[in-house]
């Protein structure tokens, strides 16, 4: 699970940027930024996902 996840955040940063730089070429800097937004959030849910399955794997470790 460690590298795949890598990967996909990195996938989607690369995908974002590239669309980023292609809206901002054609003169739509508001879209540009409503899709790099858009990507930042994605990755916030991927990673607090991951955070909650390490509490849970705390909580069960620990039987609280």
């Amino acid at each position: 699970m460690g590298v795949e996840i890598i990967f996909k955040i990195a996938a989607i940063g690369i995908l974002t940027a590239v669309v980023n730089q292609v809206l901002k070429h054609s003169n739509k800097e508001e879209i540009a930024t409503l899709t790099t937004l858009a990507g930042l959030v994605i990755v916030l849910i991927m990673v607090l996902n991951l955070i909650n399955e390490l509490f849970s794997t705390v909580r069960t470790m620990f039987n609280l």
